[in-house]
């Protein structure tokens, strides 16, 4: 019994670690600074349940801080568009696109990417 407990217990570990470091992999790449200019395309969906939803389509110019620029496509799940003039930081990685945005203030955006989006 007490093997068993000491193998069951270990798999469990082995199992959380590894579900981590996956998230890690899947969510992590490159950061990208925009600023919303748009609304957004409106796009009206239905989940497998037949449930109606909104999603706001975005395609704009990112610029890491060494003014690498990506032309970056990414859906806002909310029942409005993002606001206007917003300063976002975009994580893209090669394999999913982007995996992740966050509203930030625009003293942080990195100097580089600041001047590249216009100010």
């Amino acid at each position: 019994m007490k093997k068993f407990l000491i193998g069951f217990i270990s798999l469990v570990v082995i199992v959380i670690i590894g579900v981590q470091v996956a998230q890690k992999v899947v969510s992590s790449g490159d950061n990208y600074y925009v600023q919303i200019t748009t609304d957004g395309q409106r796009v009206e969906s239905k989940d497998d349940n037949g449930n109606s939803y909104v999603d706001y389509k975005y395609t704009l110019q990112g610029y890491d801080n060494n003014e690498k620029a990506k032309k970056l496509t990414f859906n806002a799940t909310k029942d409005r568009p993002l606001r206007k003039e917003a300063f976002l930081k975009v994580t893209w990685n090669k394999k999913k696109g982007v995996t992740s945005y966050e509203e930030v203030a625009q003293k942080d955006v990195p100097d580089k990417a600041l001047e590249k989006l216009g100010f």
